[in-house]
Formats: C-alpha cells, structure tokens, sequence
C-alpha cells in the first residue's frame, strides 16, 4: 500500500477576530519532499506552521480540511511523534544552568530539560550523545548550554528536536541570530538530515538558508500562496520584488541562491 502524503490541505481557512489569516486551496506534501516557505512578515507563515503541528484548526468544512497522513482527527501526541520543531525563539527559553545533554534528552518529554523528578535513563543519555556527536556538538554535551555560542545552542536545540525520531523536522528562521559560522554549521547540519531521509520544512525570509536538497518552494504572500514550484524556476528577479514589493535581485553561486536590494 502506497504511505499516505505527510500533510494535505484542501480549502483551509484559519479566521482570526472574523478576517481570513490564511487561505489554502490545495497543497500536498510527500513523505521525502523537502519544502521552504518564503514570504514577508505576516505572510501566514507561521499559522501555515501550526496548521502543521495542530496548534490552529482551520473552519469546520464536511470535506475534511486537514489530513496529517490521510487522518483528518490525528492526535496532539501523534503530530508531535512525528515532527521535530526548532525555532530561533525557543533559544530565549534557555534560562536555566543545564548540561546540554539534558536539554536534548528534555526532547522525549517536550521540555526543556528532565522534567522535575525524572532520572536521566543511560539509554536516552546514549541516543542524546549519538546525535549532538552527528550534528558536530557531541564535544559539547557536558557543557552549561547557558555557555555555548549561539550557534552551538542551536544544534543542540535541532538535536532535541530529533531525540524521539521524528520523520519530519520543521525549522522556523533557523539561522536568525547567528554569526556567519553558525549559519555555516546549522546549514551543515540541514544537509546532513536531508540526506539521512528526514523531511525539511524550512521557514525563512532568506534565500540564503534553503540548502541545495530543498527544491520546493512555497512563496506566500498575504495569507495565500504566492506560488508553488521548483526554486529554480521561482527564484528570479522578477518573483522576489513581487513577492516582497520592493526591487530585488536574485543571483547564484553553485547550488545556493541569494538576495540582495536593488538601490
């Protein structure tokens, strides 16, 4: 039996003190498919997210809206079983003194950190070392995560996303705050995971940040998507300024795309 699409949307409609914040026809996403979501603030982005993780619920319509897998009533714990979230603003959550190691671990119960009461088990301490060790912070495991770079913390926090061995990671402005070496290594990092067979849903403003395994972009613009397609074909000059209202310019370098004003 042919696996069901990760996530199909038809006429969904997330309304928010009576407006429509966002309207999709038809989408679909492949088991496998790596994703970006580009577009201007308040472009619907995030809401597109939480239609992801179930935080929203679109209108009640007799078609169902939603199928997460082909369900149209998926669980919480199901979602969360099978996504990984890492967010730039989960990073200002980090204000307690905790090993790393911990705040990884902290991922099977979705804390930030053992939850109070709870011994670290040898197993997840293991798991937890095995995967800070493939995303290049294993060296870091013991470290007051109050005292590593911001780049390092981000890792940590894609490591705990990825404890429980979710089939899909969804990475929201993975790379804002970071000096040139963090993004360096976060996008190293993306890499390593697309090619493992994790499926990347990348949320940025930035070309820069779409790695050369992600192909499919989804541009949305005021709550609607913009367009749908390969970024080779929607990356251009003539996309970004309309996508953004202001003159841009695209250009490449090998296998990545960036973005520059044109003053």
């Amino acid at each position: 039996m042919a696996q069901e699409a990760f996530l199909s949307l038809h006429d969904a409609v997330v309304r928010r003190a009576g407006k429509n914040i966002l309207e999709i026809e038809d989408f679909r996403l492949e088991f496998g498919q790596h994703l970006a979501l580009l577009g201007p603030n308040g472009a619907g982005k995030s809401t597109f997210i939480q239609l992801i993780t179930r935080e929203v619920l679109p209108l009640y319509r007799e078609d169902p809206a939603v199928l997460f897998m082909g369900n149209p009533r998926a669980t919480l714990a199901q979602v969360k079983q099978t996504v990984g979230m890492v967010s730039s603003t989960m990073q200002d959550q980090i204000t307690v003194h905790l090993p790393a190691l911990e705040i990884v671990v902290g991922g099977l119960y979705g804390t930030l950190g053992l939850p109070h009461g709870t011994q670290l088990q040898p197993a997840d301490a293991e798991r937890a070392r095995q995967i800070m060790e493939e995303l290049g912070v294993g060296d870091l495991a013991d470290r007051d995560v109050m005292t590593l770079s911001t780049g390092q913390a981000r890792r940590v926090l894609i490591a705990r996303a990825l404890i429980h061995g979710p089939k899909v990671l969804v990475l929201d402005e993975p790379c804002t705050g970071l000096d040139p070496a963090g993004m360096f290594h976060v996008r190293k990092s993306m890499r390593k995971l697309a090619q493992k067979g994790v499926t990347l849903v990348l949320v940025t403003h930035y070309p820069e940040d779409i790695v050369p395994e992600i192909d499919r972009l989804v541009m949305l613009k005021n709550g609607k998507v913009f367009a749908d397609g390969s970024k080779q074909e929607l990356m251009t000059d003539e996309a970004m300024t309309a996508l953004f209202e202001v003159p841009l310019q695209t250009s490449r370098t090998g296998e990545y795309f960036s973005l520059v004003s044109a003053y």
